[in-house]
């Protein structure tokens, strides 16, 4: 029997780590960290630094390549193929290093349940392995950007709608909402929705040694942060970032 732990570690920053996530670490037999080739170095780097900070004990840990996902058309169905090469890696090392079974540990970016597929790749296994499966939240990269501007998520009574930059990008604002939360976007889906009236809170690398902000009028603030972000990107080989849109007032 394989108990899978998801644990939620926050956006970089060692001190979003909580003292569940910090118990639930130290009780592994593994602790699995992905490495995702050297233009995303520093997210391995990240994920070994938060371990040094919260363990006496260094021995569980094991890295493991992470598969790349296709480029093709068919999105869907690459991110399904995709997802199915890192359940094979994953077993692949839970075979090698707990051959009878134990307690293995996945440090998941932000927290398992926001656009994060940990919980969809775990089911996965399920359907070959015996398998209990837990959830330890974590500090989501979306109340991190709201609290680095100090800006509430929500209007009074108002709802919000979290979606991704290529919904934006194809569906337009969504309907019923004045507020929308935006993550994975490839740059720029911001671009294709009316901007007149458009507040944006931008955010990337939040809760790290080098995060951005940048907040103003869309119109007005646009071309900056997509200037921005390039630069960024080009100087780290890789970025994360997320941005909160409000119409009206805010």
């Amino acid at each position: 029997m394989v108990t899978l732990d998801l644990i939620g570690i926050g956006t970089g920053n060692p001190d979003h780590v909580t003292l569940e996530a910090i118990r639930v670490m130290r009780q592994a037999d593994l602790i699995l960290l992905p490495r995702k080739g050297d233009a995303k170095a520093d997210l391995a780097d990240l994920r070994r630094q938060i371990c040094a900070v919260h363990l006496d004990d260094l021995s569980p840990i094991t890295e493991f390549d992470l598969p790349t996902r296709d480029s093709r058309a068919d999105y869907l169905g690459a991110v399904n193929d995709w997802h199915d090469a890192i359940a094979r890696a994953w077993l692949d090392t839970i075979d090698t290093r707990l051959p009878t079974g134990g307690r293995v540990a996945l440090l998941v970016w932000g927290d398992p349940s926001l656009y994060d597929s940990t919980l969809r790749i775990a089911e996965r296994l399920g359907r070959t392995r015996a398998l209990t499966t837990r959830v330890v939240p974590g500090v989501t990269s979306l109340s991190v950007l709201t609290a680095a501007h100090g800006v509430p998520l929500n209007d009074l009574g108002a709802p919000v709608v979290i979606t991704t930059g290529r919904q934006l990008r194809e569906t337009g604002w969504p309907a019923g909402t004045m507020a929308v939360a935006v993550m994975l976007d490839a740059g720029g889906a911001f671009m294709a929705v009316p901007q007149d009236g458009v507040h944006i809170w931008w955010g990337a690398y939040l809760g790290m040694a080098h995060q951005a902000l940048i907040q103003g009028p869309l119109a007005e603030v646009a071309d900056r942060i997509i200037q921005t972000r390039a630069e960024l990107r080009e100087r780290h080989g890789w970025i994360m970032d997320i941005y909160l849109l409000k119409r009206g007032d805010g």
